[in-house]
Order: C-alpha cells, then structure tokens, then sequence
C-alpha cells in the first residue's frame, strides 16, 4: 500500500532548511520561488478543490504541473522567460524532495523531464555615448536631489553594478583614495572589486563630502535618510531619460531601466578592446559565455569585422530580357 506522503511540511522544510540554512540564497531568489508556489497553489486549490494545507506531494504530478506551466502562459499571458523560471523554482524543489523521498522517484523523474520552452533572444539595449552624455546632464545639480541622482547614474554606468548592488552600498565599500575602487557582494555571494574612473572618484568626493554620515550608511538615501527602494530607483531614472529626450532624440525609441545602463557600462568596455572575459569578471558574471550577449548587440564590432573581410569579386551588370519566344516555350 502507498503511503501518502503529505505536501507542507516538505514545502516549508525546502524554504527553512534546503533555500535559507543550507544554501543560504539571496531574498530575491527567496521571493521569487516563494511567488513561483503561491501561484502553484491558488492553481492546485482552484483545480484540485483542496487547501493547500491539504495537498499531498502525489497532487503535483508531471500533467498537473504542465497544466499549471500552461496556464500561466495561456491565462496569466506571461511569457516563456517568466514560465522557464516558475519551472526552475518547481524543478529545485523536486531535487530537493529526491533525497527526502526516494520512492518517490519515478514520480519527480517525470516532473524532472518536463522542458524548458524556447524563447526569443532580443539584442540587449544600451546608451550610445550621446545618450550617456544627455542623462549625467539631466538631473538638476542645484538640488540636493539632482546631486545624489548623477553621481548614483555615473556609478551604476561607469561600475555596471546590478539595482540591488547599488542601493545596497555602505560608505565603507567606497574607496576614493590611491586605487579608487568599489566593493560589492552580487548573486552567489561573491564579492568583488571594481575601479573608478578619475571624473567618477571626483563626482563622488563631492557627493560623499555633502552626504556625510558614518561607514555603515548607505551611499544614496531616500528623503528620508534610508535606503533607496528599486522602486525608486526606477523612477528617479524614469524622471531624468523622460528630461534627456528633449536634447537627446535617440533616447524617445527607448526603455531605459537599471540594467541597461550596466548593459551600457559592458558596452562601453567592449568597444574600448576588453575582453569579453575580464568583462564576465568587471560585471559579475558566473560564465564568460553569458558575455557573449554583448558581442552579438555591438554593429561597431561587426563592422570592424566586416572591414577586414575579403567581398566576392562579382562584377554587376545590367539585366537583359530574353528571347520573347524563348520565354513562351520556357513557359509551357
């Protein structure tokens, strides 16, 4: 006789003991996989007629969980970007359920096996060096305000930190004297350094000096002295694209969010010569490879490429009809 292996408790011990204890993830990764089983569940209580705290593990089987994949897609019109990641979170947990129940094995096998679906790769945007310019203009340097924004908008294009890096800095991990660097933990834990620029260490001497604080502070603080949200991140860039259009005109066709200005700052090192593997290490990037996106985005580097490539030697020449009667004949 099977036994019926309950769901919660597995659940729960795969967010307290696999996620936060063991493997001690980000809250960003926390939160998306938690968001990833709110959805599963509302799914399984809406199609199943259960509770969640009723559910069994036998309930999440391969053709539940491709009911589920599909209706976030079909219903929830999300994309296949955002279905490939429910389908991560789902295929973590059942790696993790494999070593909690073995006999289980054939049923996490086929959940295991359910693909991930091929989606669309867009060539990543980025500023052009006029963009770049209207933007560090932008902010309005007579307020206090405007004094945070471009010297938080020059770090984020010259360093490519990630949105959460940079709100996430401390006073501390600024170093303006002899070897100006920054120092940050991104994804994975993995702390890294990154130099600055003379006319970047010089805005932030400024910005710093009327900042003031202690080490522990953060370096760019809301109205209210705390640190800034992503929300507000976002919308404080927002603020100063929609001021740049009006000298800028390039920028009126484009979205311009925190990660293009660190797409903006790989760029920037690639059609100065960097290699696309100091730049893996410069941005972060666990692989190399995943800096290959910026080779594929850059038509100066094409064109460079292009330059020292031999054309066919094909001379053009002028169309000539044929024969009227040939042509019938052809035709028949």
């Amino acid at each position: 006789m099977t036994t019926i292996t309950p769901l919660p408790p597995l659940l729960q011990a795969f967010f307290t003991d696999r996620l936060m204890k063991q493997r001690q993830v980000s809250h960003h990764t926390i939160s998306s996989y938690r968001d990833t089983f709110r959805l599963l569940l509302g799914f399984a209580h809406k199609k199943l007629k259960k509770p969640p705290s009723k559910l069994s593990f036998d309930d999440l089987n391969a053709p539940f969980i491709g009911a589920f994949l599909d209706h976030i897609q079909s219903e929830r019109k999300n994309s296949a970007r955002t279905r490939n990641l429910r389908l991560t979170a789902i295929r973590s947990f059942f790696h993790y359920v494999a070593f909690q129940e073995p006999s289980r094995s054939a049923h996490i096998q086929r959940v295991l096996a359910i693909p991930s679906k091929r989606q669309d790769r867009a060539l990543i945007a980025f500023l052009t060096h006029p963009e770049i310019k209207a933007l560090l203009t932008a902010p309005d340097k007579t307020t206090w305000a405007g004094r945070r924004d471009q010297a938080l908008l020059m770090l984020a294009i010259q360093t490519g930190l990630r949105l959460s890096e940079l709100i996430s800095l401390r006073r501390r991990d600024i170093a303006l004297t002899s070897g100006a660097h920054v120092r940050c933990y991104g994804k994975g834990r993995k702390e890294r350094c990154t130099p600055l620029t003379k006319q970047t260490v010089s805005v932030m001497k400024t910005w710093l000096e009327e900042r003031g604080g202690s080490d522990d502070d953060v370096v760019f603080p809301n109205a209210r002295g705390t640190r800034l949200s992503p929300d507000g991140v976002q919308y404080l860039l927002a603020k100063h694209v929609a001021a740049a259009r009006k000298t800028c005109p390039s920028l009126k066709d484009k979205r311009v969010s925190p990660h293009v200005l660190r797409h903006t700052a790989a760029m920037e090192l690639l059609q100065a010569g960097v290699d696309h593997s100091v730049i893996a290490l410069w941005l972060g990037h666990e692989s190399a490879e995943t800096t290959m996106i910026y080779l594929q985005a850059d038509l100066a580097f094409k064109e460079k490429i292009l330059a020292k490539t031999k054309p066919p030697d094909v001379k053009a020449s002028r169309y000539r009809p044929g024969d009227k009667l040939l042509q019938f004949l052809n035709e028949l």
